[in-house]
């Protein structure tokens, strides 16, 4: 009998889910946090250390990371697009710090109003700035596969962004298809590829489900060697810098699809369910995960395995 394979499945809501609402009361942001964490997620996205003019909904980001630091022992990171970020995300005392690179210039120019390379080379600014508090330096490589300005990102210049990230000193990667449009194969080809290059670094994928592929997509990363994906309860998500990026993969979808397969997860689905009913509450509109449309707060088959 083989013996299942732990995913770590790392829930984005709080961050890339909420990115596109409109903000929402902090006390209830809190019990929904608090939500999360009673389903079994180990690791969750908390928010973004940006700005909050571009960004409104993380304007609470110093007291986010102020009110999970009481919660449970989990891995709680932020999200951050400059050295400065880094700064106030290590100074809040959240010290997983994601710094997020653009492949495609297009995509970086609308996003943080530099090219690419110049993002890329503040990689060792901000991996010095985390390794000083003790903290680990995750590169988050946006538009992997696909630009919505430049079109399809060609793969050498991933695997070059990817290089020179842990040449520079990040941690861990997470490959990002911004605007959900990768198809299983290409995620495949490209995910070995970089696995084959940097065969010990931690390494990640965060798909959006635009195609309707996103699931698909997180099985052949999986089976190319990622050892952690990104999810977003009731498929939130979206990128107010990338025309056309629906929301993320949802992480009660993808729960449900890991359950009686050769992946095991501690995330209880029954609970997960409970969180989403409690994501829509906060949000103020019906949510687009199909499983939670079809179940709400029931138990489906395969939950809490």
């Amino acid at each position: 009998m083989s013996v299942p394979i732990p995913v770590e499945i790392r829930e984005v809501g709080p961050r890339d889910g909420l990115q596109m609402e409109e903000p929402v009361d902090f006390a209830a942001k809190c019990r929904w946090l608090e939500s999360l964490v009673a389903a079994g997620l180990t690791s969750i996205e908390a928010t973004a250390f940006v700005s909050p003019r571009a960004v409104p909904a993380m304007a609470d980001a110093a007291q986010v990371a102020q009110f999970v630091q009481r919660l449970s022992a989990i891995r709680w990171a932020a999200l951050v697009a400059s050295p400065n970020g880094a700064r106030r995300a290590v100074d809040a005392g959240i010290v997983d710090v994601e710094y997020v690179v653009s492949a495609a210039d297009g995509h970086s120019q609308a996003n943080t109003r530099r090219s690419s390379d110049e993002a890329v080379a503040a990689v060792a600014e901000v991996a010095e700035l985390v390794h000083a508090a003790d903290g680990t330096c995750e590169v988050i490589i946006a538009t992997a596969w696909d630009c919505p300005f430049d079109g399809p990102t060609p793969p050498s210049r991933t695997a070059a962004v990817a290089a020179s990230a842990v040449e520079l000193g990040a941690d861990r990667l997470c490959l990002g298809d911004t605007i959900g449009t990768a198809t299983p194969a290409r995620v495949e080809r490209l995910l070995r590829h970089i696995r084959a290059a940097h065969p010990s670094i931690p390494l990640g994928a965060h798909f959006h489900d635009t195609r309707g592929t996103g699931i698909a997509n997180a099985w052949t990363a999986l089976r190319a060697g990622v050892t952690r994906l990104d999810a977003s309860i009731g498929g939130l998500g979206g990128c107010p810098f990338a025309p056309g990026a629906s929301g993320n993969i949802a992480t009660e979808e993808l729960v449900y699809s890991l359950s009686e397969s050769d992946y095991t997860t501690p995330v209880d689905l029954a609970a997960l369910l409970r969180a989403a009913a409690e994501t829509e509450r906060l949000v103020g509109h019906p949510l687009d995960s199909s499983l939670y449309r079809a179940n709400g707060p029931s138990t489906p088959r395969g939950a809490g395995r």
